[in-house]
């Protein structure tokens, strides 16, 4: 039964050839397409794409006031059901704020750059790793430390957001 075209990223590494494949459902023909879409989707190749941070947009984070960002982060975590203590917690464990320094900080309106210059940041805070927003946060290089300083920060929240325990979020270095 002809059921339209394979259309996928496949179509971008095969080119005219991969528009043409025909969809069947019930022959061994649509496994091996299957199949063949799947080991090119993960390959290294296809999945070396990189984001890279650039001085403008490690400035443009640099330079966002925090009080206008925390607002957001709170009411992500309040539709997951997560409260205002958990974020702050999460924060203090980052940044080594109280919740009264946090406030302070907030009525000053101060940007990224000063937030986290002002900060202690936690022993274990280089192994927060993962993904945001399309970044590596552990591929992001030094010269970016307020970009990845405000990514890591993010991942936590994340985390936070999607229901992970505060024992994970706030790591602690294996022995």
């Amino acid at each position: 039964m002809w059921f339209g075209l394979l259309r996928s990223p496949l179509t971008n590494l095969l080119g005219r050839f991969a528009v043409a494949l025909p969809c069947y459902t019930t022959t061994k023909r649509l496994r091996k397409l299957h199949i063949a879409r799947d080991v090119i989707l993960h390959s290294k190749k296809y999945n070396s794409i990189k984001m890279k941070v650039t001085a403008e947009k490690n400035e443009k984070v640099a330079q966002m006031i925090f009080a206008t960002i925390y607002p957001l982060y709170l009411n992500r975590l309040e539709k997951n059901g997560r409260t205002k203590d958990e974020l702050n917690q999460v924060i203090e464990w980052l940044t080594g704020f109280n919740e009264a320094k946090l406030q302070e900080l907030i009525e000053e309106r101060v940007n990224f750059e000063t937030f986290f210059q002002r900060a202690t940041l936690h022993p274990n805070a280089h192994l927060i790793k993962g993904v945001v927003c399309g970044y590596r946060i552990e591929e992001i290089d030094d010269e970016f430390e307020v970009y990845k300083q405000c990514r890591r920060m993010e991942k936590l929240i994340d985390e936070l957001a999607k229901g992970r325990k505060m024992e994970k979020i706030m790591r602690v270095e294996k022995k």
